[in-house]
């Protein structure tokens, strides 16, 4: 049987635009490094850096110092968020982070994918949604196309990808409900 390989020679994503122009991503990747990516200890000053580069960011938001966003460009964070220390957001398409939200430790948002079936690995990409209430455990990882509905949980370490119901429980690789969240007041 012959079968078809993958040739990356062939790898071309000239359709992706990083929504900025070339000199903007190089400012921004600067500016990353220096005050969002590192120890720099002052909060409301990240926040600031990700409104100049583009980011939309509410009140109360918490960001805690080494954090990587790909493009703060595609960044939407609501009011009361906390993103938590050395989280990832490999946005290269919109991600949307909705009030109340919690991004813990090492935590992972992926929007860029490939596409194995194709011999010349294509870029694939989906926006991610966390809806109001959402939260993100330590080391958990959410795919392209993931929407965590209002006041869903994906737990450590755990991987999700498409819908998860509101007032929910995820956990494991690939997630699965494991329980209704109860909530008291």
């Amino acid at each position: 049987m012959n079968r078809v390989k993958t040739d990356l020679s062939k790898f071309k994503n000239t359709w992706f635009k990083m929504g900025a122009s070339p000199f903007k991503v190089y400012m921004w990747y600067f500016a990353k490094e220096m005050f969002v990516n590192s120890a720099f200890p002052f909060n409301g000053f990240r926040k600031f850096i990700l409104r100049l580069f583009g980011a939309k960011i509410g009140t109360g938001v918490v960001i805690k110092p080494h954090i990587i966003i790909k493009f703060p460009w595609n960044l939407t964070v609501g009011n009361n968020v906390w993103l938590g220390e050395n989280i990832w957001i490999e946005n290269q398409a919109k991600v949307v982070i909705e009030d109340n939200c919690c991004l813990s430790q090492r935590a992972m948002i992926i929007t860029g994918n490939h596409d194995y079936r194709k011999e010349t690995f294509d870029l694939i990409i989906g926006e991610v949604i966390m809806k109001e209430g959402a939260w993100l455990g330590a080391d958990a990882k959410l795919c392209p196309g993931t929407i965590m509905q209002s006041h869903s949980i994906l737990t450590v370490g755990s991987v999700a990808s498409g819908i998860l119901e509101p007032y929910s429980i995820y956990q494991g690789n690939m997630a699965v409900k494991i329980k209704d969240r109860k909530m008291e007041s």
